[in-house]
This record gives structure tokens, C-alpha cells and sequence, in this order.
């Protein structure tokens, strides 16, 4: 398996651009990242691991995100924060034409008004890359929380 540069730049910069997107609450442009036809799951790691179904959230089209983008903006109200994503290195697993599927670790860091910041989530993702007209996009974005417990307060995406 191999990858020439310019593609192994251009999926680390995705990834940089991801984050750096989610952190600034751009939620429209986040949309942008993904397919048509995506699928975006956060799971707690027990279920990935017993390869249970349950997943919170699970969206399986650019039109679900953009309606979850639009309440994120429009219907949710809850106290101010900032969160700030770290995110490893990924690590190239497969690679074929056009698509690559990778694996990356995250850390979310949460800062709320007046108040120290915390570690909110941490977890690793597991990612298939593919090569569109507009650019590199997630076409499977499956984010594995390493808690058995994912927080009932996620609400912008991971």
C-alpha cells in the first residue's frame, strides 16, 4: 500500500481543515466536507467493539448533517462554550483509486465561560477518504468514543 505525497498532504490538510471548521462553529461549511450520500456515527467503543447497531448521533446523507447543522444554529439553546479538537496524525489502513481509508485519534477539549477547560471526548476515527470533482471528502466518517458513556450534552458534531 502505498500513497504519493501530494495525496497524504492533501488528507492531512483535510483533516486539519475538519477540525479547525468544527472548532470556529462554521456548521454550513462543515457540511462541505462530506458526500452526497455520507454516513457520520458517533458510538460509544463497547458498541463498535461487540459491533452492536446503537449510535448517537447516526446521520446517512449531506442532508441529514445539514438539518442537524441547522439546529445546531437555529433550535438549540444551551449555556456558551468553546471546544478545541487535537487531532493525531491519520493513519493510512487501506488505499485503492481515489479512496483511502484511514484512522485518527482525537481529543476534545471543552472551555465554558469562567471556567477551566476540560477534557470533553476522546476516541479515535475511522474514516473512508474518497477523491471527488470538489476536492477530498468523508464518504464514512465513524467516530468511536472511548467511553462507554458518551455525554448527553453533544451537540456540535465531533
Amino acid at each position: 500500500m502505498t500513497i504519493d505525497f501530494p495525496d497524504w498532504l492533501a488528507i492531512t490538510q483535510l483533516y486539519a481543515d475538519y477540525a479547525s471548521t468544527v472548532d470556529a462553529g462554521r456548521w454550513a461549511d462543515w457540511c462541505e466536507f462530506f458526500t452526497e450520500d455520507c454516513v457520520y456515527r458517533l458510538q460509544p467503543r463497547e458498541n463498535h467493539e461487540r459491533s452492536f447497531p446503537l449510535a448517537t448521533p447516526a446521520f446517512t446523507s449531506k442532508g441529514m448533517l445539514q438539518d442537524r447543522a441547522y439546529g445546531i444554529q437555529e433550535t438549540l439553546f444551551h449555556d456558551p462554550y468553546c471546544q478545541r479538537h487535537v487531532v493525531g496524525i491519520p493513519v493510512l489502513r487501506e488505499a485503492s483509486d481515489d479512496r483511502w481509508r484511514c484512522e485518527a485519534n482525537y481529543a476534545v477539549f471543552r472551555t465554558k465561560l469562567s471556567h477551566t477547560s476540560t477534557v470533553f471526548n476522546v476516541g479515535r476515527s475511522f474514516d473512508t477518504i474518497v477523491r471527488t470533482p470538489a476536492g477530498l471528502k468523508f464518504a464514512v466518517r465513524e467516530i468511536i468514543d472511548d467511553s462507554e458513556m458518551i455525554p448527553n450534552s453533544i451537540i456540535d458534531p465531533i
